[in-house]
This record gives C-alpha cells, sequence and structure tokens, in this order.
C-alpha cells in the first residue's frame, strides 16, 4: 500500500534553515507527480510546493518562491523541502502528499516550528 513518511522537522529560529524529506513506498515513486503542504495553527492547508514526475519541474506559492526548493531523488523514493530563511509564518505541521488513481495519499506530517 501506498505510504508516505515525512521526517526533518524542528524548532528553529527566525532566518534559519532546514531540510524536510519523505519516503515514499508502495507505488513507482518516478512516475508521480508529488508535493508539499502545511497547515499552521488555525489555518486551512494550503499548498507550498509541487514537483512534476521523472526529472521535475517545480511550482511554488507566492509565500516560499525564492526561499523553499523542493527537490526529488526518483533512485531513493524521496521527496525534499529545502526551507531557508525561515520565517515565524511558516509554522505549522508539513505533509507530503501523492494522487494515484484519483486518490490523495498523505503522510502523517513534520512539526516546523520557527521561534526565537
Amino acid at each position: 500500500q501506498v505510504q508516505l513518511v515525512e521526517s526533518g522537522g524542528d524548532l528553529v529560529q527566525p532566518g534559519g534553515s532546514l531540510r524536510l524529506s519523505c519516503a515514499a513506498s508502495g507505488f513507482t515513486f518516478s512516475n508521480y507527480a508529488m508535493s508539499w503542504h502545511r497547515r499552521a495553527p488555525g489555518k486551512e492547508r494550503e499548498l507550498v510546493a509541487s514537483i512534476t514526475r521523472g526529472v521535475g519541474s517545480a511550482n511554488y506559492a507566492d509565500s516560499v518562491k525564492g526561499r523553499f526548493t523542493i527537490s526529488r531523488d526518483n533512485a531513493k523514493n524521496t521527496m525534499y523541502l529545502q526551507m531557508n530563511s525561515l520565517k515565524p509564518e511558516d509554522t505549522g505541521v508539513y505533509y507530503c502528499n501523492v494522487i494515484r488513481n484519483d486518490r490523495q495519499y498523505w503522510g502523517q506530517g513534520t512539526q516546523v516550528t520557527v521561534s526565537s
């Protein structure tokens, strides 16, 4: 079955960096577009970044453009989110997502807290 496992969340000071990972299994990873989403406290879950299948071209929410970089390693079945210049408003639970056969799959999420 499809499994997505996020890791890398932590408490970091404003201006700091984190790298999130999403380990995928149960499907042919390279054949599917993937995405990162986040849910800030008291807010709806929002799309942060997405990457197409194969080599992967990326798209970003305006709020993270120029600071976050999404990437994938198809040999390792893993997707990444490099987050730089972090701001308090980046705080939230970050989830990876894949849509397969018209069904959405989510990981359990990893907590990112940006605070001094």
